[in-house]
């Protein structure tokens, strides 16, 4: 299994211990945690860089990847199984505002959508984008994910129900045999 991706706006690869800084200097914006779920932290400190690091290491190898641009881990992009749908993950991502309107994300989603397809026994990938956040939509369909619709108060943030759209893709878009 390919522990990094290389692509030509960036390196898709672990996290690492040194990762703690660039994590703070682009997690602990606003303008990035209004468009994750509450588990992601705001204000984003270093002790919240370093539970994260620590929290990586456990995770099963490739499911979860740091985004680094000019050599440092400006994001992340990762798959979460649910026990629910064992054959379906939940693909998340984020990028530090520094880097937005560059093509990152263009580029590192559909080569962690093929990773993903190829290294692990997933049959979909489905994403839950809120109905502000335009970027990652744009970023899902040039993905090749379909849009399945607004799901109406499906999501809660910042103790609200809000609204959020649905994206998937399946292996059979991705792998032939």
């Amino acid at each position: 299994m390919e522990l990094t991706i290389p692509l030509s706006r960036c390196l898709l690869r672990p996290w690492r211990e040194g990762d703690e800084p660039s994590l703070v200097k682009h997690a602990n914006n606003p303008n990035v945690a209004r468009n994750l779920r509450d588990l992601f932290p705001h204000p984003y400190t270093f002790i919240d860089a370093e539970r994260w690091l620590a929290g990586a290491k456990t995770l099963m190898p490739g499911t979860n990847f740091a985004i680094d641009v000019e050599g440092e881990a400006a994001g992340s992009i990762d798959i979460r199984f649910h026990d629910a749908t064992p054959q379906a993950a939940e693909i998340g991502f984020w990028l530090g505002e520094l880097f937005w309107g560059r093509g990152i994300m263009s580029e590192a989603v559909p080569a962690f959508t093929r990773h993903v397809f190829r290294n692990f026994p997933v049959h979909e990938l489905y994403a839950c984008v809120f109905s502000w956040n335009a970027a990652s939509r744009r970023v899902l369909q040039k993905s090749g994910f379909s849009n399945s619709g607004l799901k109406t108060g499906r999501e809660e943030k910042a103790g609200r129900k809000v609204d959020c759209y649905d994206f998937r893709t399946s292996r059979s878009d991705w792998i032939t045999t």
